[in-house]
């Protein structure tokens, strides 16, 4: 059986490491499985970030948020998940992750993230 790959996230230079700023991005169709039940998990993933050298190339973000498509991880988790691996690959100056997934069973989830806290 082939071993599955995970798509890594990429970064590249900032061209303005000098002046804060703030890139905010929206993933509003990200998808994620319940550990418990199997049952799929679908929410909108909102980052923000303040760069300092390197900011996250788009489509290595896209293909890296595949990775969550089919696999069981709880809500809170992947939300710090995804803070981790982005804070390891852009050492932003800060970063927030938000994750705001629809109602299941008639529970609705928002999880929020910061680093620095």
């Amino acid at each position: 059986m082939a071993e599955e790959k995970w798509n890594e996230l990429e970064a590249v230079p900032n061209r303005y490491p000098d002046r804060d700023y703030t890139v905010n991005i929206s993933i509003p169709e990200f998808t994620c499985v319940c550990p418990r039940t199997g049952l799929p998990d679908f929410g909108t993933i909102i980052i923000s970030y303040v760069p300092d050298e390197l900011i996250v190339e788009l489509k290595s973000l896209k293909y890296y948020i595949l990775n969550y498509r089919n696999l069981g991880i709880f809500q809170e988790a992947v939300t710090n998940r995804i803070l981790d691996d982005l804070k390891t690959a852009l050492k932003p100056r800060k970063i927030e992750v938000i994750a705001d997934f629809h109602p299941r069973g008639g529970i609705k989830t928002t999880v929020t993230v910061r680093w620095p806290e």
